[in-house]
């Protein structure tokens, strides 16, 4: 399997070269060649199957034969080490939980998967790969707590000073050994834009050899196509489903649309945006006009313009008519987030944070639009309550339990390099970390 650049200018590579150089030359983002449909008796045979097992045959569609089969399945094994719970909240509708991993986010799969595989491909070289990596929230912490202790792999975390949860920073600033944070003095979309030169900026890739873990790096997206999978198994019915993906960088819901497009019959996609909505404008008028990103309940997508776009584009050949069959989007603002969280805990004594909760608001709102559909409705849960306990507590009046792993880095100090929105001033702070 080769993977090509969404702008069809710089020539295709191995999926070892896409992950290690993150960015083809010509400033695309790297897609599978080919995605190949399912074996024929896959879904026959899926409710026999565990997630791990049924996650490798989804990775082979995606992956082809660029790892070895032992070593592949060794690293879904060890990806996949908790669960995924579909848990019923009422008759056609469920909330799939992703909140169960170190980081207590969903991005836990994608940054545990992408740690192993570099891991892997990093194994004959003596020079030290340095991960940069722009989070508006839970990336951030995946990704740290994936690469913690990886020996030979450096990770440079961004994040944007003052506009992430205390949760979230705790996960970024007191882990030590190989993370080094970086407090940014501006919006999540300086600190992608900073990531992003980083790797155009020849002199600095001459002394620093770069990669991301953000979501324009193609082994993120890999492993976020196997827990719609696992969803769909799990709900074990007749009825089609319709997901409803939280949506900030798009990369989650273009992993659900690589599922579809390997043959998961999923009926249509929810995209649920925040205040930040520029490919939501774009269904509703056909214009995708970026927006410089406000800040909003649900920090983790706050994204004004979503690296992942150019996927989906590229996924329906640019066509609109296409992309709309497919997928609906809703914005959510900030009076209809709190009063879906305070519906959630009051109606079905769920806790939800700000981001689970705008899924939950937007699928409302289809069926709203949408009465004639008969659907099994699932909305996924990206991150857990505790990580949001300041605007939980004050909007249902609940305390959010810390689970361990929280409750420990949350009696830590923590430390970051603080720098500007300039890219210089990043740059020279970078080069200074030896």
């Amino acid at each position: 399997m080769e993977f090509y650049s969404t702008r069809h200018i710089s020539p295709a590579v191995s999926f070892k070269e896409a992950v290690l150089d993150s960015l083809p030359p010509d400033h695309g983002l790297y897609m599978p060649e080919y995605l190949h449909s399912y074996p024929r008796d896959f879904l026959a045979k899926l409710s026999e199957t565990d997630f791990a097992a049924h996650s490798f045959i989804t990775a082979k569609s995606l992956l082809g034969d660029s790892m070895p089969d032992d070593i592949l399945a060794q690293i879904i094994e060890e990806t996949l080490s908790f669960p995924c719970p579909l848990l019923k909240l009422e008759n056609g509708l469920s909330v799939l939980e992703l909140t169960h991993g170190p980081s207590l986010a969903f991005k836990d799969y994608g940054a545990r998967f992408m740690a192993r595989v570099m891991r892997y491909y990093k194994q004959n070289h003596s020079r030290e790969l340095n991960v940069l990596v722009a989070t508006s929230g839970d990336t951030g912490g995946a990704v740290a707590l994936g690469f913690l202790g990886v020996e030979g792999i450096k990770v440079h975390i961004l994040f944007p000073s003052g506009k992430i949860s205390k949760g979230q920073e705790k996960q970024l600033t007191t882990l030590g050994q190989n993370i080094i944070a970086y407090e940014i003095e501006g919006s999540f979309d300086h600190c992608q834009a900073i990531v992003k030169k980083a790797f155009l900026d020849p002199l600095l890739n001459e002394k620093k050899w770069l990669t991301s873990a953000n979501s324009i790096n193609i082994a993120r997206l890999i492993p976020q196509t196997f827990y719609y999978t696992e969803a769909y198994k799990q709900a074990g019915e007749d009825k089609p489903i319709i997901f409803c993906t939280p949506s900030g960088n798009f990369g989650n819901l273009t992993a659900g649309l690589f599922a579809k497009k390997c043959g998961l019959p999923v009926a249509h996609f929810i995209a649920a945006n925040n205040l930040n909505n520029p490919v939501c404008r774009y269904l509703d008028t056909g214009k995708y006009d970026p927006m410089p990103a406000v800040s909003t309940l649900s920090n983790a997508m706050d994204v004004g313009a979503p690296s992942n776009f150019v996927r989906m584009l590229t996924l329906y050949n640019n066509e609109l008519d296409l992309i709309r069959k497919d997928i609906s989007g809703y914005t959510i603002d900030e009076p209809e987030t709190e009063q879906a969280m305070k519906t959630l805990w009051q109606k079905y004594n769920y806790l939800a944070c700000p981001h689970t909760a705008l899924a939950y608001k937007a699928v409302m709102k289809y069926r709203v639009q949408h009465p004639e559909v008969e659907a099994h409705f699932i909305f996924l849960s990206t991150a857990h309550p505790s990580k949001f306990e300041d605007s939980v507590k004050h909007i249902t009046g609940q305390q959010p339990a810390y689970p361990p792993q929280l409750k420990e880095l949350m009696q830590r100090e923590g430390t970051s390099i603080k720098s500007s929105a300039s890219y210089e001033d990043f740059r020279e702070k970078l080069l200074q970390v030896t």
